[in-house]
């Protein structure tokens, strides 16, 4: 169980980028994830996140599981997520779970934060 997880955090005017540096998104770095989430969406006031997935080349349930907290989170504060550039592994993951009918699902980081500008 690993305590320490790569990611970067940026901010684009009110749109939070949070890029997971990581090849594999399971239940050793999924707990981490969601606490890192948590404090960004409760502590922080972020109302637009984008998670950038395109370093993970595996995901599993507890991987979605962190997506879908963060999701939950937003849509309670009436806010917005995007999941951005996932790799050919993770897509078909969110496809085969239908993920993709609740979470809107970006080739591009940039296509991403041009839909969230647009959105209220």
């Amino acid at each position: 169980m690993s305590e320490n997880f790569n990611y970067e955090l940026k901010k684009i005017g009110e749109i939070a980028i949070f890029k997971l540096n990581e090849k594999r998104f399971d239940a050793s770095i999924a707990g981490f994830v969601k606490g890192e989430f948590t404090i960004l969406l409760h502590t922080e006031d972020v109302k637009k996140l984008i998670i950038d997935l395109s370093e993970v080349e595996y995901c599993d349930s507890s991987g979605l599981s962190a997506i879908l907290l963060a999701f939950r989170i937003l849509q309670s504060n009436e806010g917005q997520i995007r999941l951005a550039s996932p790799t050919k592994n993770v897509k078909t993951l969110i496809e085969i779970s239908q993920l993709d009918r609740v979470l809107n699902v970006c080739n591009t980081v940039n296509e991403a934060v041009k839909e969230l500008e647009t959105v209220q």
